[in-house]
């Protein structure tokens, strides 16, 4: 009886791996089967006296990376059942009507949220905003990356927005979750 295969990719802040799990029993063994670097891009924005920078993941290195350590697992240690992807919570993608991504994801660690959680407590308090949703406020938060998108081009033009793992299994399988 052939043992079945599992992958997991987990996308850390400065590294990326994929793992193999195979259940023998009760037993589940793992190993890495790839590991590749994560690091973000610094790209100029703005004009005039608004220039400054964004700190963008690069999402396309971290696609290859995930596509070359899944065609190992597969390779190395057989067909792979399913496959379940770990990142970073808060990031995420914006896609247009058809479906492409609009651009780099902003990184986490970007200073453009500086500010926004202030404003944006004005027309919903904090205590309220921790009563509805029971997330602790850091200002990288997906709602004060939004807050900071907003009037952006980008923004304007995206039909869905994708949390990165939910991204890049979007491109593994072609459905949206």
């Amino acid at each position: 009886m052939t043992v079945p295969t599992f992958a997991a990719v987990d996308l850390g802040a400065s590294s990326g791996r994929v793992l193999v799990g195979r259940l023998e029993g009760r037993r589940l063994s793992t190993v890495e089967t790839s590991r590749f670097v994560n690091e973000p891009v610094s790209v100029p924005t703005g004009t005039g006296t608004g220039t400054g920078t964004t700190l963008h993941w690069d999402v396309l290195s971290l696609w290859r990376g995930v596509l070359d350590g899944l065609r190992v697992a597969g390779r190395e240690h057989g067909p792979v059942r399913s496959i379940g992807i770990d990142t970073w919570a808060v990031d995420h993608g914006l896609l247009d009507a058809d479906g492409a991504l609009l651009g780099n994801p902003v990184h986490y660690r970007d200073a453009r949220t500086a500010g926004v959680p202030q404003r944006l407590f004005t027309a919903l308090p904090e205590a309220e905003l921790y009563a509805v949703t029971g997330v602790q406020h850091q200002p990288f938060n997906t709602l004060f990356q939004l807050g900071a998108a907003a009037g952006t081009a980008q923004l304007a033009s995206a039909h869905r927005l994708l949390m990165i793992p939910d991204l890049l299994g979007h491109w593994l399988s072609g459905v949206e979750v």
